[in-house]
């Protein structure tokens, strides 16, 4: 937890909070709309036990609903994220429309790379690797279950890890690993939180996104929208390298 303590105190040392005006939890995605459109990932598997405060969400600020990073009860812990999503701006070395595919196929090239959830073109990815590996908490055939990053990490040559594992408490563990093998490390995916107190722990890229049509994606979050790809022109990738 002290990774989440981390990243919310320097957001609130370097930012000035800002009205929440609009929060959506859809089935796969969570939008907080503050002074800028941020996106957490939804545990569905939480809902059902309610989030704090439901009703009054938008009578928070966002550094209060921020907060909700620390909670257990993922669905709360999602919109934390969104809530510092919203407020953070990606900056230092910066790449626009980056491509994950292309830049992944490149640094992975004759590599080791363990990969900390799904992705699209992971076979594509694979292709390019010395070997793949998979980490899955629900693993599908041919994957790793999340018992076996302790084994894995450690003898990869790059770390691909969503950006959710911030949100279920997982990250800070991984992280360890990575640094204490040197690995080099990318935290990846819309929710990623552009914090650069990760590289404080080891990460070598920041790979999220930035809101480019915020009503859109309200809309989207919404009506269940669940594939990144339907998101279409509403969001560029962007990453930030140590």
């Amino acid at each position: 937890m002290k990774l989440i303590e981390d990243i919310l105190n320097d957001l609130k040392e370097n930012y000035k909070d800002e009205r929440v005006r609009d929060v959506r939890v859809g089935i796969t995605w969570t939008a907080v709309l503050s002074r800028n459109l941020g996106l957490g990932y939804t545990f569905t598997g939480q809902i059902e036990s309610g989030v704090r405060d439901v009703g009054k969400l938008t009578e928070k600020t966002a550094f209060e609903l921020s907060d909700y990073l620390k909670s257990w009860n993922l669905a709360e812990a999602g919109i934390g994220a969104a809530a510092v999503n919203s407020i953070l701006k990606p900056e230092g070395k910066l790449c626009e429309n980056f491509d994950a595919l292309r830049n992944l196929t490149e640094i992975g090239k004759g590599k080791n790379i363990a990969m900390v959830g799904h992705f699209p073109h992971s076979e594509d990815i694979r292709a390019a690797t010395k070997n793949l590996w998979i980490i899955e908490k629900h693993p599908a055939p041919g994957d790793f279950p999340a018992e076996a990053a302790d084994y894995l990490i450690p003898k990869a040559d790059v770390a691909v890890i969503t950006g959710t594992t911030l949100i279920n408490k997982s990250m800070e563990h991984l992280l360890d690993l990575c640094k204490e093998n040197d690995v080099y490390t990318i935290i990846l995916g819309p929710s990623t939180v552009m914090s650069p107190v990760l590289f404080d722990r080891g990460v070598d890229m920041l790979a999220g996104c930035r809101v480019i049509d915020a009503l859109s994606v309200l809309k989207k979050v919404s009506e269940g929208v669940g594939l990144v790809k339907e998101f279409k022109c509403d969001l560029e990738f962007v990453a930030m390298e140590k």
